[in-house]
C-alpha cells in the first residue's frame, strides 16, 4: 500500500530528523523531495499545493526554528498535516457511521461499476454486526449488470447477514422501498442498498441514484472508490459529490496500489472524511480509517496500534497466555507452540500483513524478499508439522535421519525442507527466549531469519 510513496518520503523523513539546524535552503529541498514523491503517487495537484504551502509556514514558525530538534519538528509537522489532509482536522467522529435515526439506518452505497462496490457492501454488513452487533439487511438494487443481484445473495450469505432477495425486472426504487418495508418489519437494525454503477459518470445513472436517494432518505450515503483509479478518482468523487448529498468515502484496493494518491486527494477535493479503507480482498479486509495512522504509514512509521487491534481480533488470547505461562515456568517451546505461532501470523494476514504494518526500518528489510514465496513456505512448514508423531513435536531432538525421511515423505517434500523447518523452529525457539527476557527489538530483528530468500 502506497509503497513508492512511503520509500521516498521514509527516507525524508530520515533526513529531516538528522537536521540539527533548519535553513531555508534544506528546508526548500526537503519540500521539493516531497513534492516529487507527492506528485509521482497520484496526488492532485491542487492538494500538493496546499500542502507544501502549509508545511513550509509551519516550517518557518517559532515552534519547528526554536525547537532543540528542529528536524524532528519539521518531521512532525509533516506528519500533523499529511493527518489533516486525510480528515483529521475532522475530529475522529467524522469517521464514525451516524446511526442517530429510527431503524433501521439506511446506508446508500454509490461509485461506478469495477470499485468493488458489492465486495465492500458484504465487508461493512460484517463489519457492522461483528464489531457493533447490529442486525444487518442488504439488497441490490442494480438490475442492469448480469448476476450483481445473485453476487450480493452469495457475499451477504458468507457475511453471515440477512439479504433481501430482489428481481432484476423491478424498478430499483421499487426494489429499495420493498427492502425498507421488509428491514422494518423483521426489525433490522441497518439496511445496506447496493446500487447499480456504470463504466462511466451518465445522466441517467445520476438521475437513478438520486431518485433512490430521496425514496429511503439514508442517513448514510458512502461514495466507493477504486483508490487505484489515481487521478481519474478525484474527478469521480467530485461529480457524486455535487449530484449527492455524500457523508463519507470508502477507499477500495488500498492494498493493491502503489501510488494511492486517491487517499490523499479525495477527501480534500469533496470534504467529506474517508470512513472506511479496504485493505484486503477478504470479507475482513475493511479498516476504519484513522487519518492519523494512516499519515504515519505513508511517512514510514508504521502502524503499531493497528497491528495490535488485528491481533486482538484474530490472535487465541487463551492459547497466548498458556505459552507465556509455560514459557515462564520453565517449560520449552515446543513444535507444537511452533505451529500455532505459525497459524497466527496467517490469520494475521501473513507475512507481508505483519510487515505492513512495520516501522520502516522492519519493511526495508523484507522490501527484497517475494512475500507470495515466503507465505507459501509458511503453509508448507505447517504441512511438514502436521507429518510428525506427537512424541516428535514434543521433543523435537529425537528426530533424527530415518524420521525426517519418513515426515518428509508424509509432508511431499524434500528432507532438506524438514531440516530448513527445523531450523527454523530452533531460531523461533531463540527468539521466545529474548521475548522471555524483555528483547523484543531483539527479537523483531531476528524475524527477517524466518522469511526466505532475505
Amino acid at each position: 500500500m502506497l509503497d513508492n510513496l512511503t520509500q521516498r518520503l521514509a527516507k525524508v523523513v530520515k533526513t529531516m530528523r538528522g537536521e540539527a539546524r533548519l535553513t531555508e535552503a534544506n528546508t526548500t529541498e526537503m519540500l521539493r523531495e516531497i513534492r516529487l514523491a507527492l506528485l509521482e503517487a497520484d496526488v492532485a495537484l491542487p492538494v500538493v499545493r496546499d500542502f507544501i504551502s502549509r508545511v513550509r509556514e509551519k516550517a518557518m514558525g517559532e515552534d519547528v526554528i526554536g525547537s532543540l530538534t528542529p528536524g524532528q519538528a519539521l518531521v512532525g509537522v509533516v506528519q500533523q498535516e499529511l493527518a489533516d489532509i486525510m480528515g483529521a482536522d475532522l475530529g475522529k467522529e467524522a469517521t464514525r457511521l451516524n446511526f442517530a435515526t429510527q431503524p433501521p439506518a439506511v446506508i446508500l452505497m454509490a461509485g461506478l461499476q469495477g470499485v468493488g462496490k458489492t465486495t465492500t457492501v458484504g465487508k461493512l454488513a460484517r463489519y457492522l454486526t461483528g464489531e457493533t452487533r447490529k442486525k444487518v439487511l442488504t439488497v441490490s438494487t442494480d438490475v442492469y449488470r448480469p448476476a450483481a443481484i445473485k453476487q450480493l445473495e452469495t457475499v451477504s450469505q458468507q457475511a453471515g447477514v440477512d439479504f433481501y432477495a430482489s428481481e432484476s425486472s423491478a424498478k430499483p426504487v421499487e426494489i429499495a422501498k420493498a427492502a425498507l418495508d421488509h428491514a422494518r418489519r423483521h426489525y433490522h437494525d441497518v439496511l445496506i442498498i447496493d446500487t447499480a454503477g456504470r463504466l462511466g459518470i451518465d445522466e441517467e445513472m445520476m438521475q437513478e441514484i438520486a431518485a433512490l436517494h430521496e425514496a429511503v432518505t439514508p442517513i448514510e450515503t458512502l461514495f466507493v472508490v477504486d483508490a487505484m483509479l489515481g487521478q481519474d478518482a478525484v474527478n469521480v468523487a467530485r461529480t457524486f459529490n455535487e449530484a449527492l448529498p455524500l457523508t463519507g468515502i470508502v477507499l477500495t484496493k488500498l492494498d493493491g496500489d502503489a501510488r494511492g494518491g486517491a487517499a490523499l486527494s479525495v477527501r480534500h477535493i469533496t470534504g467529506k472524511p474517508i470512513k472506511f479503507a479496504g485493505v484486503s480482498e477478504k470479507l475482513d479486509g475493511l479498516e476504519v480509517f484513522d487519518p492519523a495512522r494512516m499519515a504515519n504509514r505513508i511517512l514510514g512509521m508504521g502502524d503499531i496500534l493497528a497491528l495490535v487491534e488485528e491481533a486482538r481480533k484474530t490472535v487465541d488470547i487463551q492459547a497466548a497466555q498458556d505459552l507465556e505461562k509455560k514459557l515462564r515456568s520453565g517449560g520449552r517451546f515446543d513444535l507444537n507452540d511452533f505451529k500455532v505461532q505459525l497459524t497466527q501470523m496467517q490469520s494475521m494476514g501473513g507475512l507481508s500483513g505483519f510487515l505492513g504494518k512495520m516501522p520502516a526500518q522492519f519493511q526495508q528489510a523484507a522490501q527484497h524478499a517475494n512475500m507470495d514465496q515466503a507465505n507459501r513456505h509458511v503453509r508448507r512448514m505447517e504441512g511438514i508439522i502436521n507429518s510428525m508423531t506427537p512424541a516428535e513435536r514434543r521433543r523435537p531432538d529425537i528426530i533424527k535421519a530415518a524420521r525426517k525421511r519418513r515426515i518428509a515423505a508424509g509432508a511431499g517434500v524434500q528432507v532438506q525442507e524438514v531440516n530448513r523447518m527445523l531450523s527454523q523452529y530452533e531460531q523461533m525457539q531463540s527468539m521466545m527466549k529474548k521475548m522471555k527476557s524483555g528483547g523484543m527489538m531483539k527479537m523483531m530483528r531476528s524475524m527477517k531469519g524466518m522469511m526466505p530468500g532475505m
